[in-house]
């Protein structure tokens, strides 16, 4: 004989307690799926400064931490998130395939990872990394 769920002994121990998830465990693994994708160049704003700061800021030792979820917002609900994402794409790939495979990657990410279900990803496209463009990592004046 068994009791209900409510207040027995014999429930199933995956029912006994509750799981959080926060709002910055979602923003990591939303950041590192949407960096996955091939056309997304970086996460966050596009300015050239901004991005230089960020990359810096990654290589700080405790800073990379801060990166991952650079560009990445959550809402995180009980059961479910919505995410907001700022991304620069690389010159001359299709922003409406990158956008899509991004949301495909994270929401698949996300939903396997934590459980809870992803009812939107909103995608913004801050730049575009132009070909001659310097890379985030500006080169030393000092050889």
């Amino acid at each position: 004989m068994t009791e209900s769920a409510s207040g027995g002994a014999h429930r199933d121990p995956a029912d006994r307690g509750r799981t959080t998830v926060a709002d910055g465990v979602v923003e990591k693994i939303a950041g590192l799926a949407a960096r996955e994708v091939v056309g997304v160049h970086a996460m966050g704003s596009g300015t050239g400064l901004s991005r230089t700061f960020g990359a810096v800021r990654d290589r700080v030792p405790g800073g990379a931490k801060a990166g991952v979820s650079r560009g990445v917002k959550a809402e995180v609900g009980e059961v479910q998130t919505a995410l907001d994402l700022e991304i620069v794409v690389e010159y001359g790939v299709s922003i409406r395939e990158v956008a899509r495979a991004v949301r495909e990657n994270v929401i698949s990410a996300v939903e396997r990872m934590t459980g809870l279900e992803v009812v939107e990803v909103n995608i913004a496209v801050s730049d575009v990394k132009l070909p001659d463009e310097e890379d985030e990592e500006p080169e030393s004046r000092l050889h």
